[in-house]
């Protein structure tokens, strides 16, 4: 351990991580919204929307995260000029922010979608008879009924994000993966130290975070 008795080193391992939180927040957040959308699209009554939330759907989760976020940097940045921030650091970290957050955006509709399949139809039909539209329906009646049934899955694609975050670092972010392997370069003798300091370190922050998942999908299910 005493590679980590380093100041500098200590820093980079604190930094690394502080990417990973701040990649999967954010990430998380456009996830979570673009998802419900597209789980929206995928139950709509409109034939356009659902052949385009399928299509997403279909696309992302057959599509490797290492070439979505390849494409966000070399063909949205260097080919498109896309420019999300003056710095290129934050640029990179926000290119990294909307490749997570399309791709994840998928699962989280299919578990969205899965939640709404486990509402009674009946509720719709009522909804619908006292003259709610296709949008009020699911946002006043539908999807607060399925979030119960979501929390769970929700839980267990946060932890995925949380690691595939690391796959940023493959354009330039130095995240956790980016700095252990920078202190495995210049500390070839402490290889095993240095990985289980940073294996530790996810295992505990995403081990509680299933757990706390799992306590609280338990807590709000719907008694039967």
């Amino acid at each position: 351990m005493h590679v980590f008795t380093d100041p500098k080193n200590f820093d980079a391992y604190l930094s690394g991580f502080l990417w990973i939180l701040k990649l999967t927040g954010a990430s998380a957040v456009c996830a979570l919204v673009l998802g419900v959308l597209l789980a929206a699209m995928r139950v709509s009554p409109v034939p356009v929307l659902r052949g385009f939330g399928a299509a997403w759907v279909n696309i992302f989760r057959n599509t490797p995260l290492t070439l979505v976020i390849f494409f966000c940097y070399f063909g949205l940045f260097v080919t498109l000029g896309l420019t999300l921030s003056d710095d290129l650091f934050r640029n990179i970290y926000w290119l990294g922010v909307v490749g997570l957050s399309t791709y994840t955006a998928a699962f989280v509709c299919e578990a969205v979608r899965s939640g709404i399949n486990t509402v009674p139809t009946g509720q719709a039909e009522a909804a619908r008879a006292i003259g709610l539209s296709f949008a009020q329906t699911l946002r006043i009646v539908v999807l607060p009924q399925a979030a119960r049934a979501v929390i769970a899955p929700f839980g267990s694609i946060l932890i995925a994000l949380c690691k595939n975050a690391t796959i940023v670092g493959t354009i330039g972010l130095a995240e956790s993966s980016t700095i252990m392997k920078d202190l495995i370069n210049f500390n070839g003798d402490a290889v095993i130290p240095i990985f289980l300091v940073f294996a530790g370190t996810f295992a505990a922050v995403l081990i509680p975070t299933g757990y706390f998942f799992g306590w609280l999908a338990n807590r709000l299910a719907v008694k039967r």
